[in-house]
C-alpha cells in the first residue's frame, strides 16, 4: 500500500473537516477561539485516522489479506529492501565484462520480484522461496565476490574462487527467473485461459457466419 497517497487523502479529507469544524464552534456554538481551535485539530486528526483506516481496511480487502497476514509479509518485504538494494549495487559493481549482460538481466528480476511483492503483497507467498534464500545467497555471493576481486595481489586459489563464484551467479540467475515465472504464474495461466476463451469466440462467430452464409445460398 503506497503510504504517501495514504497520507493525501487522509489530508484532502480531514483538511476541509477541520476547517468547517472551526467556524462552526465559534459562530455556532459560541466557543472561544482556542477551545475551537482545539476541537478543530482535534476533528482533523480522528477524520485523517478513519480514512487511514479505512484506506488500509479497502487495499487489504482488494488484495484478500488480513491485517495479521499484511503485517508479516510488510515486515518481510521491508527487511528485504536494503538486501535488494545491496545485492544489485554488488552485481553491477562486478568488473567482468562476458557477465555484464547476465547480471543486469538478474538485477532487472530481483527488482521486479521486489516491486510485484511490494505492490501486490500477496503474491510475497509465491516469492518466499526468493525471499528466504535465493536473494540472500545472491547477495553474499557477489558482495563476496567484489571483496575478493578488489585484493591488490591474487593467485590462482582466488581466481578460482572467483571462477566458481560466477558460476554459482550464473546457476542463481536460472534460479531467480524460476521465482519471477513463479510470482506472475497466476497471470500466465490467465492469459492463457483469456487466449482460449477469444479463439472460441473467434471459432464460434466464423462456423455462426458459415451457417448463415450457407442459409443464404438457399
Amino acid at each position: 500500500m503506497n503510504r504517501l497517497v495514504t497520507s493525501i487523502a487522509g489530508i484532502v479529507i480531514s483538511g476541509p473537516i477541520a476547517v468547517i469544524i472551526w467556524p462552526v464552534c465559534v459562530y455556532g456554538f459560541g466557543q472561544t477561539i482556542i477551545l475551537s481551535t482545539i476541537w478543530s485539530v482535534l476533528g482533523g486528526v480522528l477524520a485523517f485516522g478513519a480514512s487511514s483506516i479505512y484506506m488500509t481496511a479497502r487495499f487489504l480487502k482488494k488484495h484478500g489479506l488480513s491485517r495479521k497476514e499484511y503485517r508479516y509479509i510488510k515486515g518481510n518485504v521491508k527487511e528485504a529492501k536494503s538486501k535488494v538494494f545491496r545485492a544489485c549495487k554488488a552485481l553491477l559493481s562486478i568488473r567482468h565484462i562476458p557477465s555484464l549482460k547476465e547480471r543486469i538481466e538478474l538485477v532487472r528480476m530481483i527488482r521486479k520480484i521486489y516491486s510485484l511483492t511490494k505492490k501486490e503483497p500477496k503474491r510475497f507467498y509465491q516469492a518466499e522461496q526468493f525471499y528466504f534464500s535465493h536473494l540472500d545467497s545472491t547477495l553474499e555471493l557477489a558482495e563476496k565476490y567484489v571483496f575478493l576481486a578488489a585484493q591488490p595481489k591474487k593467485n590462482k586459489e582466488l581466481d578460482l574462487s572467483l571462477i566458481e563464484t560466477r558460476r554459482t551467479l550464473e546457476k542463481l540467475t536460472k534460479t531467480v527467473e524460476e521465482d519471477l515465472y513463479e510470482v506472475i504464474s497466476n497471470d500466465i495461466q490467465e492469459l492463457d485461459f483469456e487466449i482460449d476463451v477469444a479463439k472460441q469466440t473467434i471459432k464460434n462467430t466464423k462456423e455462426s457466419s458459415l451457417i448463415t452464409g450457407s442459409k443464404k445460398w438457399k
